[in-house]
């Protein structure tokens, strides 16, 4: 009797079974590049708060209706000029490249993410890939209007303030016919977007991450 007391003592709630470690429910460490000449290849993801790479699912589906949008097969954008304005790990930024973009700028102000896009564009030879540390919000709103085919606006989701003024800087740097990829923790209303000049072409919702594809309303941009 003594021993089987013994052996449940080894067994209480104080000394739980191992369980997996934290990080294997976090963030994944590294994304991959989906099409393009760059496919398959895979990029490291910093360990930082609020850092979400999209999902590969939502990368893929994306950049099909950008294609659409560009009228080129197999998932190209050839000779797009395009700015990822949050650009985080770059997964945006670089598969927009991988699939033949003229230029790609990624901004990004936090110092160690901007080192690893670095290494990024070392390790891909990405030479249409422009990597600035500062604002995304900056950058849009001094690109010329009608400049850029796609920008990419991925802000941190507990970023509130930053999404209406992202929103309307990229609708005037966007050229007609250009498109804006917008992801947040909510859906964005048609009377929202309207009052920015902008309109929905395209939306899904994968987990929290709520995607908008959006293109120019027919009155111009706000």
């Amino acid at each position: 009797m003594p021993q089987k007391k013994a052996a449940a003592a080894r067994r209480s709630p104080s000394t739980p079974p191992s369980s997996p470690s934290p990080r294997s429910k976090s963030l994944p460490h590294e994304v991959r590049i989906i099409g393009g000449q760059w496919k398959r290849s895979r990029l490291p993801v910093a360990d930082k708060p609020g850092l979400r790479p999209t999902p590969d699912r939502v990368r893929e589906t994306l950049f099909n209706w950008l294609a659409s949008i560009a009228g080129a097969g197999g998932g190209e954008l050839p000779g797009w000029h395009c700015v990822d304005a949050f650009a985080g790990t770059g997964a945006l930024g670089l598969e927009a490249a991988s699939r033949g973009a003229a230029s790609v700028l990624l901004c990004e102000q936090d110092a160690a993410l901007v080192a690893q896009l670095q290494a990024a564009k070392a390790k891909l030879s990405a030479e249409a890939v422009r990597i600035e540390r500062g604002s995304g919000l900056a950058a849009l709103e001094r690109a010329p209007a009608g400049s850029l085919d796609a920008v990419f606006l991925d802000p941190p989701f507990e970023s509130i303030a930053l999404y209406e003024p992202a929103l309307r800087a990229a609708a005037r740097a966007m050229k007609t016919g250009g498109a804006v990829y917008l992801e947040a923790p909510r859906r964005w209303s048609d009377e929202e977007l309207a009052a920015l000049g902008l309109v929905g072409f395209r939306y899904l919702k994968a987990g929290a991450v709520h995607a908008h594809l959006l293109r120019q309303a027919a009155n111009g941009t706000a």
